[in-house]
């Protein structure tokens, strides 16, 4: 961050500021999101221009801070600019603006032990602490500051990173909770929904003899009804049996009424055990907002042709002697689920996913890398499984157990210490953007 604060602290007004604060957000959230824009066909370059609008306050904040450096100004741009910059990731993380992607926070999923500083304020604390050290960097570098206030400037981001460090380094381990022998199946594109079916089934048989306790397939893995398919449930149940364990699919398909839900099914050999139906719905990809007045987009984009129906509530399922939180593809960008699910007693968050859409882009790293980030929020392990992209597992203090890239495929099988931590983060919620 240390280019972007020099150019908005030497911009020559507010006026140049907002610009420069404007075009390198839309730069950013143009490379970061490259993946989706051919999804928005002609309404690509209109998004991008939008999502340059959310950097125009932080590049306002950090001029008029930033500008003329004194000691004073200095301590009020540590812990100013992190704010402005936490409360802008807050508004755009709302579910209808596209949920948490991309915040900077993330980019220390692997950076252990500094991921810890997430235990005790989530992915925003992570923000906040980046955006402080790197405009102490800033000031080190900006001309006409005077030596005291450099030399102030280093020490408070030196002092503010080896504090991160320490407290990653004397963070105990999480009480033993047991362990759990997750398998994943992650058969790529495979077309049609009898083939995909049976594709799943036959990677499932493969699992035999490896005594999975759950049997995990990716979003939109089954996409006929076995309600109305007796023959699917049957072959779901004996997947099951055949595997040892317990199986965790996605439905997505029409019900008898015409209404599509995209739900968690929960099978053993005895039958359908329980059911979660996924509650935040990608916007245009699952749902056009305000459809009457925006349905035309669908003419003109990949936006989706009819709304998927909303589940009501998180739910637990005991699975094999284990409490799961399950969580469904976009639902997993979001820190407050993970939270909630860790206060309902979870054992284990599994998410289950698809990124088929975005096949070969980088989409598929960047959803499976955060799933470190918010292991270590909640306090609880977290395994995402794919139809389509990278499935990862990782443990609860974010090491990473499993990771299978989009150009594998296959099954794989990972035993998953579990936790029942209570984290600073799950016990306080969102404190960090509401102080912001």
């Amino acid at each position: 961050m240390v280019p972007l604060l020099v150019m908005l602290a030497r911009a020559g007004s507010f006026g140049e500021a907002a610009w420069h604060g404007w075009s390198a957000a839309a730069g950013f959230f143009g490379t970061l999101l490259h993946w989706l824009l051919p999804s928005l066909g002609v309404f690509a370059p209109l998004a991008v221009a939008v999502a340059g609008l959310f950097w125009v306050p932080f590049g306002l904040v950090a001029h008029g801070l930033l500008r003329r450096l004194s000691p004073a100004r200095l301590l009020a741009a540590v812990l100013v600019l992190p704010s402005a910059w936490v409360a802008v990731e807050a508004v755009r993380s709302w579910k209808h603006l596209g949920g948490a992607w991309g915040l900077l926070g993330l980019s220390q999923g692997q950076v252990r032990p500094v991921l810890a500083v997430a235990a005790l304020g989530g992915v925003w604390l992570l923000s906040f602490l980046l955006v402080a050290v790197n405009v102490g960097l800033a000031a080190t570098v900006l001309r006409g500051v005077a030596p005291r206030t450099r030399a102030v400037a280093g020490a408070a981001a030196v002092a503010l990173a080896a504090a991160a460090v320490v407290l990653g380094a004397l963070r105990p381990e999480p009480a033993a909770a047991g362990t759990m022998r997750v398998a994943g199946v992650q058969p790529g594109v495979v077309p049609g929904p009898e083939r995909r079916l049976a594709e799943h089934l036959r990677l499932t048989r493969g699992l035999a003899g490896r005594a999975p306790d759950v049997v995990v397939w990716g979003q939109s893995s089954v996409a006929l009804d076995p309600a109305r398919r007796p023959g699917v449930e049957r072959a779901l149940r004996r997947a099951s049996a055949e595997a040892g364990g317990d199986l965790l699919v996605n439905v997505d398909a029409a019900d008898s009424s015409g209404r599509i839900t995209k739900s968690t099914r929960h099978y053993s050999a005895d039958g359908l055990r329980g059911v979660y139906a996924k509650q935040r719905l990608v916007p245009f990809g699952e749902y056009i907002p305000l459809r009457p007045l925006l349905g035309w987009l669908a003419d003109h984009t990949a936006a989706a042709g009819q709304d998927r129906a909303t589940g009501d509530a998180l739910t637990i399922l005991p699975v094999s002697g284990r409490r799961v939180g399950p969580l469904i593809s976009y639902e997993s960008t979001f820190p407050d689920m993970r939270r909630e699910l860790a206060r309902r007693g979870a054992d284990i968050v599994i998410a289950q996913g698809s990124l088929t859409t975005f096949h070969g882009s980088w989409a598929h790293a960047q959803q499976a890398g955060a799933e470190a980030v918010r292991a270590v929020e909640s306090g609880r392990p977290a395994v995402l499984v794919e139809l389509d992209g990278t499935s990862a597992a990782f443990d609860a203090r974010g090491r990473r157990l499993a990771w299978m890239p989009p150009d594998r495929r296959g099954a794989f099988v990972v035993d998953v210490p579990l936790s029942r931590e209570v984290t600073p983060y799950v016990r306080w919620g969102d404190w960090v953007p509401v102080l912001s």
